[in-house]
């Protein structure tokens, strides 16, 4: 895809919502079933992924991991507006690998250590790029890359979230 093709894609949609800015707000949606063995399937609307416990905290690794999983769609969504901005801003990617590894106390989530957090304490995104580009171009895609990363934005800027039966 180039800049033409992705402004033409676009430019209708962003039009739509200056004009209509209730267009522009969608509820995103996910659903699992809890199963068997301390797992639950989820429904990603291609497949179904059947998350489980980690090995670290009695999984058998036979599941995926939650927590894997939001790493996974960090990575996804960073590549996915990566190529986007760096398709918007005209540079050109021979190639782009996106990775993400993040750190996790267990003793939090199995109750042994109060003072051990319960989720990422840290999490890295990392992006090898080869390109022409020079330095600044670079910082300017990673930083727009950060900016719209739906992902990324919402682990950074922490949500409002409710819990209900």
């Amino acid at each position: 895809m180039d800049i033409t093709e992705l402004k033409s894609l676009q430019a209708p949609l962003k039009q739509q919502y200056k004009d209509d800015p209730e267009s522009a707000v969608i509820t995103l949606k996910a659903s699992g079933r809890v199963g068997e063995g301390v797992t639950c399937s989820v429904d990603t609307g291609r497949a179904i992924a059947e998350a489980g416990l980690h090995p670290a905290t009695g999984g058998d690794g036979a599941s995926l991991c939650s927590g894997d999983m939001l790493l996974e769609a960090l990575v996804a969504c960073a590549g996915v507006t990566l190529g986007a901005v760096a398709t918007a801003i005209e540079i050109d990617l021979r190639d782009a690998k996106v990775s993400a590894e993040g750190d996790l106390d267990f003793r939090g989530t199995l109750g042994v250590a109060k003072e051990a957090p319960v989720g990422f304490k840290n999490i890295r995104l990392h992006f090898e790029l080869d390109t022409d580009a020079n330095d600044e171009q670079l910082d300017t895609l990673l930083k727009l890359t950060e900016r719209y990363c739906v992902v990324y934005q919402s682990i950074a800027n922490k949500p409002e979230m409710t819990v209900t039966r």
